[in-house]
């Protein structure tokens, strides 16, 4: 007989420690419009620069119902704010999206965007179109590796020295893409 290995556990060796604890799978839900507070309060922490004026409040009062929310134990993991076009309807456009540091490349982003591409699939849409400042490598490699085609820099898109970047994606209405 094999003496225990552990006065607390005699009938079982003590399992070794983790070294952290294990991560919860982000839960994602459509947006509501209280989550604009929690989503303003982490921007500039998670980019590391100011943010917040680029999400107004009006993106969660009118489009929450084609944005998405993504939740886990420690809180919120990751945000995508996107909308079908009113003014042209086999569009889609995402205007924000982020993923807390701690969850980056762990696939929530490509998720929360999968999830939207289904949303707006659904509704009939054919493309998904976005747009970023052509200093943003990080999003211009990420959409890239989504499957967008990028276009630009598209000088003073957004008004007189606001040069972007668009990206298009088409989507396969009958079947994923």
């Amino acid at each position: 007989m094999t003496p225990p290995t552990s006065p607390a556990s005699p009938e079982s060796p003590t399992p070794p420690a983790s070294p952290t604890p294990p991560m919860s799978t982000p839960r994602i839900r459509p947006a509501r419009p209280d989550d604009y507070d929690t989503i303003v309060a982490v921007l500039d922490a998670w980019w590391g620069r100011p943010m917040t004026d680029k999400l107004p409040r009006l993106f969660l009062d009118h489009f929450h119902p084609t944005s998405l929310v993504a939740e886990d134990a420690a809180g919120l993991g990751g945000f995508l704010i996107g909308l079908l076009s009113p003014a042209r309807p086999d569009e889609a456009y995402i205007h924000f999206a982020g993923v807390r540091p701690d969850l980056r490349r762990s696939g929530l982003a490509r998720e929360l965007y999968e999830r939207f591409f289904a949303l707006a699939r659904a509704d009939g849409r054919s493309v998904v179109r976005a747009v970023t400042g052509p200093v943003n490598t990080g999003s211009i490699r990420y959409h890239t590796a989504m499957g967008f085609t990028v276009h630009g820099p598209v000088a003073d898109h957004d008004g007189p020295g606001a040069d972007r970047m668009r990206f298009e994606r088409p989507l396969d209405v009958g079947g994923a893409t």
